[in-house]
Parts: structure tokens; sequence; C-alpha cells
């Protein structure tokens, strides 16, 4: 038990793959008082990620990719989803390692400064992964094209638009991912800023 009113009896690894289920048998506290029934979870086990909006202040523009999306099929969406650069965070790596990294292999360019916009839990109920969100300064003059790594089966299309444009396909529904939606919204409050300090 921790101090927060959590026991956890047992912890089984319920499948293994590509990734990972693990099921917990455990009780909680309860906000009226007294404990839970003991209760069984399965979280899925995929790791951690970073993510990065890479953003030309010069032109205001920023650079998303398009890539397939098995799960956006499976749950009735477009499986071609307009998300920003991303990748899982290997033993060894900082978060702003991996950035860097995924952004040259997925969008061909490179990244200068960097600003952490925050670490939230994208689907907490069911998985522990965590991902680490990030604007980076890029030069977008001649981003574009097709990029991926072939040994990940990578099939990604590069794209710069205006931050308005882009900004405007988050209200349309045209851009659902849910690190592309935070990291657009914070640039909206944040963009003046950085185009004073980037420039």
């Amino acid at each position: 038990m921790n101090e927060k009113g959590l026991e956890i009896f047992e912890t089984v690894e319920a499948f293994k793959g590509y990734f990972r289920i693990i099921k917990y048998r455990l009780r909680h506290q309860l906000f009226a008082g007294g404990w839970s029934r003991e209760i069984t979870r399965e979280v899925f086990e995929r790791g951690h990620a970073a993510a990065l909006l890479p953003y030309d202040p010069v032109l205001d523009t920023v650079v998303l990719i398009e890539q397939f999306r098995i799960g956006a099929h499976v749950a009735g969406h477009d499986p071609w989803l307009i998300e920003i650069v991303a990748g899982i965070i290997e033993e060894g790596e900082s978060p702003e390692d991996v950035v860097r990294r995924e952004t040259v292999e997925e969008a061909g360019c490179k990244v200068n400064d960097l600003i952490h916009i925050s670490t939230y839990l994208p689907s907490a109920g069911g998985t522990s992964e965590t991902v680490s969100l990030f604007c980076g300064r890029v030069n977008a003059a001649d981003v574009g094209g097709i990029h991926g790594c072939d040994d990940e089966d990578e099939d990604i299309r590069v794209m710069t638009l205006p931050f308005a444009k882009a900004l405007a396909m988050t209200e349309s529904g045209e851009i659902a991912n849910s690190a592309a939606l935070i990291s657009l919204q914070w640039l909206a409050l944040n963009r003046d800023r950085l185009r004073q300090e980037w420039r």
C-alpha cells in the first residue's frame, strides 16, 4: 500500500507481442472513505513517447505529417491521420533526443530551438503511456515529400501549412490527433511570443 491508498495484490503479463498487456488485481481508497472491492484491470504497455510540432516563425508555418493508423480505421475514422512528429522513447534516450531524431526521419528537417509544452497521459484509463510534447523552431522553406524509415514500414507524407490554416483544421475536425490538437492550441496562445524570440 502507498500513502495514496492503493494496494496491488498481483501483476501478470497477460500478453506479449509488438506491445504488452499487464493484468493487475488491486483495490484503492474511496472518496467517501473505506476501500473499493478487489478489481481487475488490464494496462496496455507501449512505452513512452515524445512529440514535436515543427514551427517556422519566419514563414509562420507549421510542418505536419500524414500517415496510416490502424487504430483510427478500427474506430471508424479515416485511417490517414494528420499528425505532428512523434516517436517512442528508447532506453537511454531523452525526450529531446527522440524529437530531434524523429523530426529528421519523419519530416526531413532539423530542429533548432526546443520548448517543452507538456507531458500528459493520453488515455490513462487503459495505458501507462505518457507523451512529452514540444514545439521546435525549424526552417520550413524546402520541407516536403515522402519520408519515414523502411525498416519500420513508415510511409509519411510531409506538408507545410500556414499556422492559421492548421488551426482552422483543428476546428473543422480535419486534425483529430491529440498531440497535434494540444500543440496547435498551445501555439495559438504562444505564437506572438515565439515569433519575437525566434526571429
